[in-house]
């Protein structure tokens, strides 16, 4: 909006509710086919930051009603949802339900007002992004459009690249996937790009009016409106086909977009299928390379990880995975089948606490439905399901839970008893098929398990599952096999484990459920990659060798290995064996600030993104709670510095701000954070009791970054020597520059190391 709101903006549309209308009638005057109610921040978790959340409902019909009003029968009006300002599990601490509940209540109110469609936008979380989405179809059946908002890398805050978001979203039935915000069009070209080779829904794209600047005193955005069409235009040659504009962006900006736009087709969608599983950082394709499906996180047979289980702890599962990936795996299977344990609970903690701990998707592995759904349903990204019978009488209630939450699912071709023959096997699997086909599930999404049998027992076992495997390639399904099944109760195991490996790959085999850590496995998958043409110049050949020839880097362990890893269970324990031959001093120089400088390495090169940082983060956190009483007891050395943090006055979003909170405690700052919408009188005065080293200032909102300029100078007026660094989503380095602050923190990450920086200058100068 230009009109200069202060505080909710939502209270304040409905205060100035002839200001709204005449607003939204601009932009339809401007050619707008679709205007969008006045209700981003409508949760109520958003809300309660004004004191209005038990007003949410009643608020989001009233503005849905208003915008109708304005703009009558002549365009859609979309119901417009944003992010709550808190982070969804597991990635932060809003229960995923509570986060849905919330959604729900909102896009209820607006479907009652009578919404043409939701718009869920502006999210930096895919877990969030999913509760909405989850919310709008449980509440509504009006279409339903997301867009994410990516950062200048092209990965969200909490790192979701385009096409990962896109395929988790479509799969789990949005009608149109996209972007908005954060950067001006230019920068989503790449993005839509990626997304449209795997688009089966609309793309959308709303971006800002380039970025902002300060002129004349004045944030405003730097891109004109024949600027902006120009890259709008191709944007919509590369696939976009829902275009609209967000910060910025004016009626004349819609205008001159609109008559451009006038009479053009729709991009047209491509059609070719593919197949895909995702984690919320992370794509597999399936149909290229075999896929390896690690199998190690399964109780059966091991008593460590069934004592973790029934503990309620995961980190036994954590370094399960985190073996099988370095291995090669490309999916874990995660079981938590065993006496004794609430399955849907346990197997919910499972998937909660891996997807957070590791980039890569999992397969959920159950046969009580019940569990299932607890599981997809907080699966930040695009699970596969392991398995769901062909011959089961709960088949489709199995089969809709599929398509419900948009998994891939494994088929197994079995009923009361297990079909000793492949013709008899390709019975259930072809009746299976036509029913998920007609539920509206693509063959994409099956892949068929051949069933391997021991040979020990059934000698013609593997020439049948070879024969399935043949047959469902020739009728474009997916397979799969539990590999090590082959050999059980026969000496030398992994060789004929290896033999059928060749054999499925040849007859067409797609993925394989086994050790990744077995060698001759891993590399026999290799080479038949290798062969088949699915390793282009012997890369990923050649690399695998020189690893296995090459000496083995030293295991990263110990207090250093569980900051890296960010493992808070284990490194109190850790902690408390270091101390027996350590100080806390030595402990914090020699192992955690050399690990958070590796886990900020990791984050700058992309190998990390933010839920590792805060990972790591807080098991620095845990381990403080053991050092910093003892630090006393060995202190030479002072702690880095003293850090004033605070959200501007009028700006209430603070994720960032408490992320860098987070980040700079670990590395030993003194951090004194005085919350969201903060005076400049009271963050001076707090820096002047507590001689604060350095000030750190946030704001999101272009209208509340003016507020950094007035703390800088009621410092400078106060005469205090704190430097001060600045960030947030409205904020650039010009910028930075522009209103004097010392140093500018792109991101949590550049936050610490232009903290570090200050302090070394202050110590030098």
């Amino acid at each position: 909006m230009q009109l200069g709101l202060h505080g909710c903006p939502e209270a304040w549309a409905l205060a100035n509710p002839e200001a709204l209308k005449d607003l939204q009638r601009r932009y339809v005057r401007a050619g707008a086919q679709a205007v969008l109610t006045c209700t981003l921040g409508g949760t109520r978790h958003k809300l309660s930051e004004y004191g209005l959340s038990d007003k949410a409902a009643d608020m989001n019909r009233r503005l849905a009603a208003l915008t109708r009003e304005a703009v009558g029968g002549d365009v859609f009006v979309g119901g417009d949802v944003g992010p709550t300002g808190l982070f969804v599990e597991p990635f932060g601490e809003l229960p995923f339900e509570e986060a849905v509940a919330g959604f729900a209540e909102q896009i209820g109110a607006l479907a009652e007002a009578g919404v043409d469609f939701i718009l869920i936008e502006t999210m930096l979380d895919l877990q969030e992004a999913r509760a909405a989405l989850i919310a709008a179809r449980e509440t509504c059946s009006l279409p339903v459009l997301v867009s994410m908002t990516f950062e200048r890398g092209g990965h969200t805050l909490t790192g979701t690249d385009a096409r990962t978001a896109l395929i988790t979203l479509q799969s789990l039935g949005a009608d149109a996937v996209g972007c908005n915000c954060s950067t001006g069009p230019q920068e989503m070209l790449a993005l839509v790009q990626a997304m449209r080779p795997y688009a089966r829904v609309p793309i959308v794209v709303k971006p800002n009016a380039g970025m902002p600047v300060l002129k004349d005193g004045t944030t405003r955005f730097d891109m004109d409106a024949d600027e902006f069409v120009f890259w709008m235009l191709r944007l919509y040659e590369a696939g976009a086909s829902v275009l609209g504009g967000c910060c910025g962006t004016t009626p004349g900006h819609i205008a001159a977009l609109s008559g451009q736009l006038a009479g053009q087709p729709r991009p047209a969608r491509r059609t070719e299928p593919f197949s895909a599983l995702t984690s919320s950082t992370r794509t597999q394709l399936v149909g290229g390379p075999l896929c390896v499906v690690g199998e190690r996180i399964n109780p059966t047979g091991k008593k460590a990880l069934q004592a973790s289980f029934k503990a309620g702890n995961m980190e036994k599962a954590v370094e399960l995975g985190q073996q099988q990936q370095a291995a090669g795996a490309h999916v874990l299977d995660v079981n938590v089948g065993m006496a004794g344990v609430n399955e849907a609970e346990l197997l919910k903690q499972a998937v909660l606490t891996l997807s957070a701990a590791l980039p890569l998707p999992l397969s959920i592995d159950t046969a009580d439905p019940s569990a299932l759904e607890a599981a997809l349903r907080v699966y930040p990204g695009r699970a596969l399901i392991n398995s769901i019978p062909a011959g089961g009488e709960d088949l489709e209630e199995r089969l809709k839970l599929a398509k419900k939450y948009g998994a891939m699912f494994i088929l197994l071709p079995l009923g009361q008893s297990i079909p000793a023959t492949a013709p008899e096997r390709l019975v259930l699997v072809d009746q299976a098929v036509t029913i998920a086909q007609r539920l509206g599930i693509p063959k994409e999404s099956i892949v068929v398990d051949g069933l391997v049998m021991a040979v020990s027992s059934a000698p013609q076992a593997a020439v049948e599952t070879m024969r399935v495997v043949r047959a469902c390639s020739k009728r474009s399904l997916h397979t799969i096999l539990g590999i090590s099944n082959v050999s059980f109760g026969l000496p030398e195991r992994e060789w004929l484990n290896a033999a059928l490996l060749a054999m499925a790959v040849e007859n067409g085999l797609d993925m394989a459920i086994c050790d990744p850590g077995n060698r001759s496995l891993h590399a026999l998958r290799l080479s038949c990659d290798l062969l088949k043409g699915n390793d282009p110049d012997a890369q990923r050949y050649v690399a695998a060798m020189a690893a296995a020839d090459a000496p083995a880097a030293p295991a990263r362990e110990g207090v250093y290995g569980a900051v890296l890893t960010g493992d808070a269970h284990a490194i109190t324990g850790l902690v408390k064996k270091a101390l027996h031959t350590s100080d806390a001093r030595a402990i914090i120089d020699g192992e955690i600030i050399p690990a958070l400088n590796e886990v900020g390495d990791l984050f700058e090169t992309g190998a990390y993104f933010l839920p590792q940082l805060m990972r790591s983060a807080k098991a620095v956190q845990a381990a403080f709670v053991l050092l910093e009483p003892r630090l006393a007891a060995c202190e030479t050395k002072a702690q880095p510095g003293t850090v004033v943090l605070a959200t501007v006055k009028g700006d209430i979003h603070d994720i960032g701000k408490n992320i860098v909170g987070m980040l700079l405690k670990s590395h030993g700052f003194a951090v004194h954070d005085l919350g969201k919408d903060v005076p400049a009188q009271r963050i001076v005065e707090t820096a002047k009791r507590e001689n604060a080293d350095i000030i750190g200032l946030s704001a999101l909102l272009t209208t509340t970054t003016e507020q950094m300029r007035a703390v800088i100078a009621l410092a400078r007026e106060n005469g205090l020597k704190s430097r001060i660094m600045v960030g947030g989503a409205a904020v650039t380095e010009e910028y930075a520059k522009a209103i004097g602050a010392d140093r500018y923190g792109k991101d949590a990450n550049a936050a610490v190391a232009a903290a570090k920086q200050l302090m070394e200058a202050g110590a030098s100068g």
